[in-house]
């Protein structure tokens, strides 16, 4: 007799994330520890008591939130971004969700932010967006973003 076990979808984290301009029309990207720039966000927060933190609200809330706890910028998701929802293999078998919104800084004159979790955070005329050493899903939600009608 042959047992059927329940089918379990995978699981994988969700990452939002942000493509966010200056008033100079620079996009805001960090170098991770792979040594590659990536667009500002984190993971959607379920929730933990032991922590204090509580559940993100909105996909929206959390990438305002992330930004601000990630580089000091104050910003508003304006969208998603079309073609903005990726599974990305951040390593072998590490797959995660990335869901990505255009995003208005505000004010849209802030000094340049600070980098406190990756190592670096910089600001990128789009121009030089093709020879950066970035996941080419990030390059198209850039473009995606900056080239809205």
């Amino acid at each position: 007799m042959r047992i059927s076990m329940p089918y379990q979808p995978p699981v994988w984290p969700v990452s939002v994330k942000a493509v966010v301009l200056d008033a100079r029309g620079r996009v805001l990207l960090s170098r991770n520890d792979r040594e590659e720039w990536e667009l500002p966000g984190g993971h959607l927060e379920s929730g933990a008591e032991q922590t204090g933190r509580r559940a993100d609200d909105s996909p929206e809330s959390a990438v305002e939130r992330q930004v601000l706890e990630r580089t000091g910028w104050l910003v508003e998701a304006d969208g998603l971004i079309d073609d903005g929802v990726w599974i990305h293999e951040t390593a072998p078998g590490r797959r995660v969700l990335v869901v990505t919104y255009g995003c208005s800084l505000l004010p849209p004159d802030q000094p340049p932010p600070t980098a406190e979790e990756h190592k670096e955070s910089s600001l990128f005329p789009l121009d030089s967006i093709p020879e950066l050493n970035m996941p080419s899903s990030y390059k198209r939600a850039i473009y995606a973003w900056t080239h809205r009608s």
